[in-house]
């Protein structure tokens, strides 16, 4: 039984990175995906003191139990967004590390036409001390995001189709061989 796990970071409820992590996960094909709630408090070392929020040991167990994470992420000022970061910031506060080893595929959907690639070359870096196993790609940065969905919140653009199914695959591939 595989177990997907999307992050999304962005909170909207109709973000475009949400409908891509949709459809990463029909490409991905799980027995089970579950969308993470990275609504988070701000980290904060005083809240810290007082035990980690449920919510944060939430998603790092929601981590630690996938067999695989994807994660697609905005362009936020040329970064990835804010609450990314935060959620980033309050799973490195739990033990174990549930990153460590962990097969993960980023992608981002922006508005510009770079379709997010600073937030991902920044992403990669927030991710680099997890020792998490992230692909190298392929490279899924949707460009002119809310123009590329149908109005069931599938994509339209064959060549983005195509991608985010190989990124899909050897993240499958990848799961296989760390489970």
């Amino acid at each position: 039984m595989t177990t997907l796990l999307g992050i999304c970071g962005a909170l909207r409820a109709a973000s475009t990175n949400r409908m891509l992590l949709r459809e990463a996960a029909l490409h991905f094909a799980p027995d089970s995906y579950v969308e993470a709630d990275i609504d988070l408090p701000l980290y904060n070392a005083d809240v810290e003191a007082n035990g980690i929020p449920a919510k944060v040991t939430a998603l790092a167990t929601q981590i630690a139990q996938a067999d695989a994470v994807v994660i697609s992420t905005p362009e936020y000022n040329k970064a990835l967004s804010g609450v990314l970061k935060n959620a980033l910031d309050w799973v490195s506060r739990t033990q174990p590390s549930p990153w460590r080893d962990k097969p993960v595929a980023i992608m981002s959907a922006a508005a510009g036409r770079g379709g997010g690639e600073r937030a991902q070359f920044s992403l990669r870096l927030c991710l680099n001390p997890f020792r998490a196993h992230v692909l190298a790609g392929p490279e899924m940065m949707l460009a002119a995001s809310a123009e590329q969905f149908d109005a069931q919140g599938h994509l339209t653009s064959a060549h983005y189709s195509a991608t985010l199914a190989e990124l899909m695959a050897e993240l499958r591939k990848a799961a296989s061989r760390a489970g």
